[in-house]
């Protein structure tokens, strides 16, 4: 039997889970007398991994809600989003117990994750300060981390609760919004909603969860088993929701997403889409240039289209400090500039951060991840696609490194390809088929 180092390092790590869970079942009886509250904790722990051995997913599927939330808490002097946190949590029983082998196009993924990252490590040697160390593992949780972690849950056969979980909960945000618009509209004001409920949100943060979710309820994939009434309304509501919060770098994004939908369905023949939606598509579009133009026409130069142009200069005029590997990831953080912003667009962002290895790095991963999902079958390709080029067209527009948005997509990814992991693993074996290779298919 061939012994890989991955296998060997999982199974050593399993090893020593064994041991801390019996350690910590003896340290349940020892602390009860004493500190119950250090028993009750141990006992969720081992309560948590027994489930876990019971489903591989059911720690990331736990996440799933928590992994929608923007919220920042403070942990070990680090300010991590709630959703951080979620990740980081699902992360290990996922990469530890989660059903192998990954199928091609996971493979390649991850491997393209693992190349941005690599791509990004020169920019760590070149610039060594502690908020460029944590920003490379946090890129890599929000990318490969997350991809792992929506696998685990795919390949369990939790997708289609895990997606609806996902819509429902931005579906419910979308109604605040507009409640919250409608109330503040009364009132005679008509600027962009900025959700209060469950939590304050931005409003750029809530428009590209909720065209995210608007995304995949059109899409509506046969495998998750959705009704047309429940994914049309979950639509709409996201839709207006978005509306309320005036995004439009989730405008644009949902609006590419819907014309890859229409016109990858109509070439492929398979449920068939009515293009009646590309009037809406347009008349979004119309929208974010009427919004742009009123910006440029009024003059003010603090309004955000100034402000993002005033930035991209400030953004290339870092960069070319050191083009090749730029100054650093999170460099806005530091004191090292006479100026404080994150790069409100995921190219400028690149290339001032890592430079021009690490823009190569993320334009290969990115469209990588696009060419691959591209060539899988469509009932669980074009969902996925959707959200990445979504994400895509947002990060242009807007920031791209940022908790959530980011790595939601992935996850949404992930939970497609371990669907189709899944069915794979669930066919008969061809007699001319090697044995434990399965085969994956393409769209017809």
């Amino acid at each position: 039997m061939r012994w890989r180092l991955s296998e060997a390092v999982r199974l050593s790590l399993l090893a020593g889970l064994y041991v801390g869970t019996a350690l910590a079942v003896v340290g349940i009886g020892y602390y009860v007398p004493t500190r119950p509250e250090y028993s009750l904790l141990l006992g969720a722990a081992v309560f948590l991994f027994g489930m876990t051995l019971a489903d591989s997913a059911f720690i990331p599927l736990l996440m799933v809600v928590p992994a929608l939330v923007t919220y920042r808490v403070g942990v070990g002097g680090t300010d991590l989003t709630v959703s951080d946190a979620a990740l980081f949590l699902a992360f290990f029983p996922a990469v530890l117990f989660s059903q192998r082998p990954f199928t091609p196009t996971m493979r390649t993924l991850v491997w393209l994750g693992v190349l941005y990252q690599l791509s990004t490590l020169f920019t760590l040697i070149a610039n060594p300060y502690k908020a460029n160390y944590i920003e490379w593992v946090h890129a890599g949780l929000l990318v490969a981390g997350t991809l792992v972690v929506g696998w685990s849950i795919g390949r369990e056969g939790h997708a289609r609760l895990a997606l609806t979980l996902l819509v429902l909960a931005c579906t419910v945000v979308a109604v605040g919004a507009i409640v919250q618009g409608l109330i503040q509209y009364s009132h005679g004001d008509f600027n962009s909603v900025f959700p209060k409920w469950p939590y304050g949100m931005h409003k750029n943060a809530a428009g590209c969860l909720f065209g995210l979710a608007a995304a995949v309820t059109y899409a509506r994939p046969s495998w998750v088993g959705w009704s047309r009434w429940f994914s049309l309304g979950c639509f709409w509501i996201c839709v207006v929701g978005i509306l309320a919060t005036q995004s439009r770098q989730a405008m644009a994004g949902l609006a590419l997403a819907l014309v890859v939908l229409v016109m990858r369905t109509q070439t492929k023949g398979r449920e068939r889409r009515s293009r009646v939606i590309l009037l809406a598509v347009a008349a979004a579009l119309g929208v974010v240039l009427v919004m742009v133009r009123n910006q440029v026409s009024s003059g003010n130069e603090f309004n955000s289209f100034f402000q993002r142009v005033d930035w991209f200069g400030d953004s290339i005029r870092i960069w070319k400090t050191d083009p090749l590997f730029g100054v650093g990831l999170r460099w806005w953080y530091t004191d090292r500039f006479d100026v404080a912003f994150q790069p409100p667009n995921g190219t400028l962002e690149m290339l001032s951060t890592a430079g021009l290895v690490g823009l190569i790095g993320f334009v290969v991963m990115m469209g990588g991840a696009v060419v691959a999902l591209w060539k899988i079958d469509l009932r669980y390709g074009l969902p996925a696609v959707m959200v990445v080029l979504s994400r895509i067209v947002q990060g242009q527009l807007d920031l791209f490194w940022v908790a959530v948005q980011t790595s939601i997509p992935f996850l949404i990814v992930g939970i497609c390809l371990g669907a189709q992991g899944r069915e794979i693993a669930e066919q008969p074996v061809h007699a001319d088929e090697p044995a434990g290779r399965p085969l994956e298919t393409t769209a017809a």
